[in-house]
């Protein structure tokens, strides 16, 4: 599914218009980036889905080409799990 089914789909499940559904579509992507970049706490969405901002340590590596040794560097990653309604609506129960 791609973002215009997903508008499609909220559209007709929340009988709201297609550009209110978008908003709101947009509106949550942007305010969970903006807290998962400040990286001090959690999204949650019970039973839904928990985004959260997690250190990767540098580490040594191999350039695919060459075969090199390299350094990774350090960074931020984002770790999303799965809620457990999530986890039930998967085993399509």
């Amino acid at each position: 599914m791609n973002r215009s089914e997903l508008v499609a789909a909220l559209t007709d499940r929340a009988e709201v218009t297609r550009k209110d559904a978008d908003a709101v579509l947009t509106a949550l992507a942007e305010t969970v980036g903006e807290i998962v970049a400040k990286g001090d706490e959690k999204v949650t969405i019970p039973g839904f889905l928990t985004f959260e901002r997690t250190h990767r340590a540098a580490r040594e590596g191999r350039n695919p080409a060459t075969g090199e040794a390299m350094t990774i560097p350090a960074g931020y990653s984002v770790k999303v799990s799965a809620g457990s309604k999530l986890k039930e609506a998967a085993k399509g129960a």
